[in-house]
C-alpha cells in the first residue's frame, strides 16, 4: 500500500516513518507547510508529490494528522480532489476534534466518493511498539485496520462513526487539562509569594503529581498554539452532552497566554532551550505581570 500523510509534523512525520521503516510508500503534499515540515518529511523518507490531485491518485489511505483548526479544510481539499479525478480511497482523519466536527468531515469525504474513518491517537509519536494507540470507528474499518500489520497499533472501537473521537476527548481533557490546571495553579502561587511554600507542600504530600509537573511543564509551551484548539474541541463535546464547557475553555486559555510569551516559539528540537519548571513560571508570572 501507499500511506499518504496530511501532515508530516511533530506526530505525523514519526507515524510516516514507522509505516515507511515497516515497508510501505508514504507519501504527502506539503503545498503551504513550513520548512520545518518539509525537513521532518524528508527525515522520515516521507516522499512530496506535488498537488492534491496526485496525492488522491496514489494513496491508498490518508492519515489526517494535523492541528484541530486545519482539520476540516484538510478534508475539503481531499474531498475537491476526489471528485476532480474520481478516485475513491480511505481517509482517516486522525485529529484531535469533537464527534460533531468528526460528523461533518465524514459527510465531506463520503459525499465526494470516500471512504471515511474516525481515528484519534492517544500517546506519544510512536517511536517506541506499543507505546501509541490508535483508535479507530466507522462502518469500513478493514483497510485502516491493515495498518497493524506495519508498525501501529490499532484498536477498532465499532461501527459509529465519532467513538474514536470521543475517546480522544475525554482522554485528552484529563491529560491536558490537567497541565493547564498544574501551570496556572503553580503560576498564581508565584504572583501571591507562596511557591516555594507550596513547592515543598507538593513535595510532601503530592510527590507523584510534582514530578510530572517538573517533567512535563517545560515542554509545554511549544505545544500550547496546538493545544489552544484541542481544548475547544473538547468543551464543545462536553456541551453537546449538557456538561458544562467551562473547564476546558479555561484550560483554552492557559494555553493562550502561554501561547504569548517567547516560549512558545522554541522548536521542539530546541531542547536545550526549554527552561525549568521554576524558568517557565518565572516567565508567565512576568507576562501576566506586564500585562496588569
Amino acid at each position: 500500500m501507499t500511506i499518504g500523510i496530511l501532515s508530516p509534523g511533530d506526530m505525523g512525520h514519526v507515524v510516516g516513518d514507522v509505516l515507511h521503516q515497516n515497508g510501505l510508500s508514504v507519501i504527502t503534499c506539503l503545498q503551504d507547510r513550513s520548512q520545518r515540515t518539509r525537513e521532518l518529511a524528508q527525515k522520515a523518507g516521507i516522499v512530496d508529490v506535488p498537488t492534491y490531485n496526485q496525492l488522491v491518485i496514489e494513496a491508498d489511505i490518508i492519515l489526517s494528522i494535523m492541528v484541530p483548526a486545519q482539520a476540516t479544510k484538510a478534508a475539503t481539499a481531499i474531498a475537491d480532489a476526489l471528485k476532480e479525478t474520481d478516485t475513491d480511497i480511505t481517509y482517516a482523519d486522525c485529529n484531535a476534534i469533537a464527534p460533531r466536527t468528526v460528523h461533518k468531515i465524514d459527510d465531506i469525504i463520503t459525499s465526494a466518493g470516500g471512504t471515511f474513518v474516525d481515528a484519534s491517537i492517544i500517546g506519544p509519536p510512536p517511536r517506541r511498539p506499543r507505546a501509541t494507540r490508535f483508535y479507530a470507528s466507522g462502518p469500513n474499518l478493514d483497510t485502516f485496520s491493515t495498518l497493524n500489520n506495519f508498525g501501529l497499533d490499532v484498536r477498532p472501537l465499532g461501527d459509529e462513526i465519532g467513538q474514536a473521537s470521543a475517546i480522544k476527548m475525554c482522554y485528552a481533557s484529563l491529560t491536558k487539562g490537567l497541565t493547564a490546571l498544574c501551570t496556572e495553579l503553580l503560576t498564581a502561587a508565584e504572583m501571591l509569594g507562596v511557591s516555594d511554600a507550596l513547592a515543598a507542600e507538593f513535595k510532601l504530600s503530592q510527590t507523584a503529581l510534582y514530578d510530572r509537573m517538573e517533567r512535563g511543564l517545560p515542554s509545554m509551551p511549544t505545544k500550547a498554539k496546538r493545544w489552544i484548539g484541542e481544548m475547544e474541541e473538547i468543551s464543545d463535546t462536553f456541551a453537546d452532552v449538557g456538561l458544562t464547557p467551562n473547564i476546558l475553555t479555561g484550560a483554552a486559555d492557559m494555553y493562550r497566554l502561554v501561547s504569548e510569551t517567547h516560549l512558545a516559539d522554541i522548536s521542539p528540537e530546541q531542547r536545550d532551550k526549554f527552561p525549568n519548571l521554576e524558568g517557565l513560571i518565572a516567565v508567565l508570572a512576568q507576562h501576566i505581570q506586564n500585562k496588569l
